[in-house]
């Protein structure tokens, strides 16, 4: 299930936060971009993934908090920035099987002082999977946040895919 997403600030954000850069703020619609897709997954049959890349990573990670459908999560370059984020990932258990997670090694090079936080929340958000016992990985890639989107993306639902039912 592929879904475009019209306004990523309002569409992709747990809650509501301040604007990083420029005047936009981000919304708290992720719980209905949530429902809908949940409303996608009906056959238990199958097997589900989630994942995206930047402020859609962000949604994966907090969507496979909300609900067990997912067996793993692709977080590429993913927001964990965002105010509050890693907080939330210290109270809520993860429920999602297996996380994959990257970055770019250049990423926590930024003049932004909040996105400069991505390499330290990301090794943090990495540390406490671990303690809960999920399958994870934390891959750094050679390159700035828009290096290689697409290829990067690929590479973390492969990993998924290659460790389904891994123990």
């Amino acid at each position: 299930i592929a879904v475009k997403v019209d306004n990523w600030n309002q569409d992709l954000s747990p809650w509501e936060a301040s604007a990083v850069f420029g005047r936009e703020g981000f919304g708290d619609g992720a719980g209905e971009l949530l429902q809908f897709l949940l409303e996608q997954c009906v056959d238990r049959r199958k097997t589900y993934y989630i994942g995206g890349y930047s402020l859609a990573g962000l949604f994966s990670l907090w969507a496979a908090y909300q609900t067990d459908i997912f067996a793993g999560v692709a977080a590429v370059s993913p927001s964990v920035w965002f105010p509050g984020f890693l907080q939330y990932m210290r109270e809520h258990d993860m429920r999602a099987k297996s996380v994959y997670l990257s970055l770019g090694n250049r990423e926590e090079r930024t003049r932004n002082p909040l996105m400069a936080t991505v390499g330290d929340c990301i090794r943090e958000g990495y540390n406490l999977l671990k303690m809960q016992k999920i399958r994870t990985i934390l891959e750094w890639n050679p390159g700035n946040h828009f290096k290689d989107a697409g290829i990067r993306t690929a590479k973390g639902f492969a990993w998924l895919i290659r460790n389904q039912g891994a123990e």
